[in-house]
């Protein structure tokens, strides 16, 4: 009979965090979290925030869990909750009476009502907590609400689909399409895992967009759709008058800007920009549309130390560039 290897803390956090991902989208404002229980190298329960934010990871994985929770760890992406009283028991409560004996997170929650005081509570009941396994992995994936917890907005993401030289259209304006279906997909994948998506009137008028999800299973997961301008906007979109104005969104984590050049220069210049998705396609322009406006650089030197490549892979004949920001 072939031994079955056990399961490191690496390996069942990496399963937590993919859970967790399966939320992204559909939680805000609460994060999208994930969790797994492990009872004699065996995975016994798994969950992850429902939408709209409840039930939390960890009650679904103990609910699946059940009995065999007792004695067992629990690998969870974000500290688990002490709020009592709420819409739901507290997960740390809930994790005591599984009878649980060690708890492993990746990150602790810094929203102020919690912010320590979960593992606080494990900890005083005897239950061994150690927080701090993929850490970096928990932040990328959380990024959104940490955001909006740290700087007290949505995390942002600008996606850029262009040419080799730099240019989002042609020089009369077509822009469909200048990525293949493959990039044009992922796309859509990462539309779903935003709360709101983001044009500007320009992009508005040119080119009607739909800015929904086009993937079989995923088409309810449209985000909210925001349309940057200082004047209304039409129904089933939401006004945004200035960059900074993405802080009063309600119940908004992550912010996708898809166009055009203007909207995200706007961004850009505002220092409000998180991520960049580059994707490019192998053609020439010449002399097309830039892919940005005036961000307000003066001296090269400026330019230099503010972003830092996460992530690189073709898509087809397309490749995707992802950049984070080194700042804050």
């Amino acid at each position: 009979m072939r031994q079955r290897r056990a399961i490191s803390d690496w390996q069942a956090m990496g399963a937590a965090l993919a859970l967790g991902e399966r939320g992204r989208g559909q939680t805000a404002p609460n994060p999208s979290v994930g969790c797994v229980i492990v009872k004699d190298d065996k995975v016994v329960g798994q969950g992850w925030t429902q939408p709209g934010g409840r039930p939390h990871a960890e009650a679904m994985a103990l609910a699946q869990a059940g009995a065999a929770a007792r004695g067992g760890t629990a690998y969870v992406t974000l500290e688990p909750c002490s709020v009592r009283g709420g819409r739901g028991p507290a997960c740390a409560d809930v994790l005591i009476e599984s009878g649980v004996t060690r708890v492993v997170a990746a990150l602790q929650d810094p929203f102020p009502k919690i912010d320590g005081r979960g593992f606080a509570l494990l900890a005083a009941a005897g239950i061994a907590v150690e927080p701090g396994l993929r850490r970096a992995d928990a932040e990328r994936s959380m990024r959104g609400f940490l955001t909006r917890q740290r700087l007290g907005r949505p995390a942002v993401t600008l996606k850029l689909a262009m040419s080799l030289d730099g240019c989002i259209a042609t020089a009369s304006g077509e822009s469909q399409w200048i990525t293949g279906a493959v990039a044009r997909a992922h796309t859509h994948v990462e539309r779903c895992r935003h709360d709101a998506i983001l044009v500007g009137r320009g992009t508005f008028a040119a080119d009607a967009p739909r800015l929904d999800v086009r993937l079989p299973g995923l088409e309810a997961r449209a985000p909210q759709r925001l349309l940057l301008t200082h004047g209304t906007a039409p129904p089933g979109w939401t006004a945004v008058a200035t960059p900074a104005a993405i802080g009063a969104l309600e119940a908004v984590n992550e912010v996708l800007v898809e166009g055009g050049a203007g909207a995200a220069a706007a961004f850009v210049r505002a220092g409000l920009v998180d991520r960049l998705l580059l994707y490019r396609a192998p053609v020439l322009l010449g002399a097309g549309k830039p892919a940005l406006g005036d961000i307000g650089l003066e001296k090269l030197a400026d330019a230099h130390g503010r972003w830092q490549l996460a992530d690189s892979r073709m898509l087809g004949d397309d490749r995707l560039e992802v950049y984070e920001t080194q700042q804050g």
